[in-house]
């Protein structure tokens, strides 16, 4: 985590402090920290990550504010069970193009950003999960079965490689919403077969994976982008062919 002096001392930091946040909570999603334990000192974690003593404070600060630890004074900081409060979605599943359009506007904003994120902080663990999930995508598209649920889990494993579980609970909240083909038929909409719509789909969710396993936030965002503009924009057109309000 060596600083490069060609980026700005305050970028620089805030930059850090979000790797150093990143490991942290590496370190408890793996269990190799665990509700109730202490966090190693700031002396410790400054030799371990080869950062300054400013950077730790702010990745501390940060991870309080999160929820994520807490500090008591004099004593040191200890990881928190984590906090599951519902974030109290009313969430409807689409059952409408309508609806279907809405949703993607939707995630568009939302998973753009995730898909960047995932790219800066995903570890070996959170691309071999990404990996897993498109493998499985693939053997439901050539079986010809149902790829919504799997296509999901895609999306869900980009949120948990950000880091930061309000993307995951998110998304896993809203769920069947968010890859509404069983209640609306995309590919038929869209007037397309369903195997190479199906196949079309996991092309760009091939790209979205290679950026991110480059770790290239801005060409992550930009596949994540076209990949939902994309497919917003095919039933979009395929509405108005068909004389619906899109």
């Amino acid at each position: 985590m060596a600083e490069s002096l060609a980026t700005p001392i305050a970028a620089r930091s805030r930059n850090l402090a979000e790797q150093v946040v990143h490991y942290i909570n590496e370190q408890i999603a793996s269990r190799t920290l665990k509700p109730g334990d202490k966090l190693s000192t700031e002396s410790s974690l400054m030799t371990q990550l080869g950062v300054s003593r400013t950077v730790v404070r702010e990745a501390i600060s940060r991870l309080q504010a999160m929820g994520v630890i807490e500090t008591r004074h004099g004593i040191g900081s200890f990881v928190l069970e984590p906090r599951r409060e519902p974030l109290d979605l009313d969430v409807v599943p689409a059952s409408t193009l309508g609806d279907v359009l809405c949703v993607l506007e939707l995630r568009i904003s939302l998973e753009t950003e995730a898909a960047g994120l995932a790219a800066q902080r995903a570890s070996e663990r959170d691309l071999a999960g990404m990996r897993a999930a498109l493998d499985a995508l693939d053997v439901v598209i050539r079986t010809g079965g149902d790829s919504s649920g799997a296509d999901l889990e895609f999306h869900v494993s980009v949120a948990r490689a950000t880091g930061n579980r309000y993307f995951v609970d998110i998304l896993t909240q809203m769920g069947a919403a968010l890859i509404p083909r069983r209640r609306v038929d995309s590919a038929g909409i869209a007037h397309r077969d369903p195997q190479a719509y199906a196949e079309l789909v996991n092309r760009e969710h091939e790209s979205i994976f290679d950026a991110i396993a480059r770790h290239d936030p801005e060409g992550a965002r930009a596949a994540m982008r076209m990949h939902l503009s994309s497919s917003r924009e095919r039933l979009r057109r395929a509405a108005v062919e068909a004389g619906e309000k899109a």
